[in-house]
């Protein structure tokens, strides 16, 4: 079980979380949206979705660079092992409370008003609910990470990560021993990709990078007075 879920489950998530991408914007393009409520309760939603995307954001920058920087780069440049750990704890610890602040307000707004709720779908607050639930996991990795200050255990999970991406058939093994908390947190990661698809997640793959250098500014006309019979 523990190959599958570690070894397996990941090309399933991924594989899923590409092609269902895909088919879904291909086949359903109008439903490629965030469903915003923002006319719903404005106040409460730019502070709980400003902390919580901030803090999303550098937990996922924060992994991807993290898991997947070979780590002959990083003893390269003369960056211990040790301190890689310091950072990725005081670092994700502070996004992982930003993230987990802001998701609660969301989630209270999104359960508590009922004009939000009638507009909500199971997905919107299944998913809230799983990511909540993975930031809470994340933090409680930090007391398992705190007992392991010498860096050596964050060391298996760039290699399972980079085992994957790279097809090694052992990779699994890399984190047979970690901490239970780690594997939940793995799992729960997977199973958000493998969902994503099917949720408003898919919003975050449409950010208008083409706005940045776009030709010019959007041309608008004035309007016009309406001319009167006499003109």
């Amino acid at each position: 079980m523990h190959n599958f879920f570690f070894g397996i489950y990941p090309y399933i998530a991924l594989s899923v979380l590409v092609i269902g991408s895909v088919a879904r914007y291909e086949t359903v393009p109008f439903t490629w949206k965030s469903s915003s409520s923002q006319l719903l309760r404005r106040k409460q939603l730019i502070l709980g979705s400003v902390l919580f995307h901030v803090g999303v954001l550098m937990i996922f920058f924060g992994h991807l660079i993290g898991l997947l920087t070979p780590i002959v780069i990083f003893d390269t440049l003369g960056i211990s092992h040790g301190a890689k750990q310091l950072l990725a704890v005081v670092a994700g610890g502070a996004a992982g409370v930003m993230a987990l602040a802001g998701g609660a307000i969301l989630f209270h707004r999104r359960l508590s008003d009922p004009r939000i709720r009638a507009t909500s779908s199971f997905a919107d607050t299944a998913i809230l609910a799983l990511l909540l639930a993975q930031l809470l996991l994340g933090l409680g990795t930090i007391f398992v990470s705190l007992q392991h200050l010498d860096g050596h255990e964050m060391t298996k999970f760039m290699s399972w990560a980079q085992g994957i991406f790279t097809f090694q058939g052992n990779a699994a093994n890399h984190i047979v021993d970690v901490a239970l908390v780690f594997k939940l947190h793995l799992f729960l990661g997977l199973t958000i990709f493998l969902v994503f698809p099917f949720t408003r997640l898919v919003h975050m793959l449409s950010v208008p990078l083409r706005y940045i250098w776009r030709p010019g500014y959007q041309v608008v006309r004035s309007r016009r007075k309406p001319r009167s019979p006499a003109e």
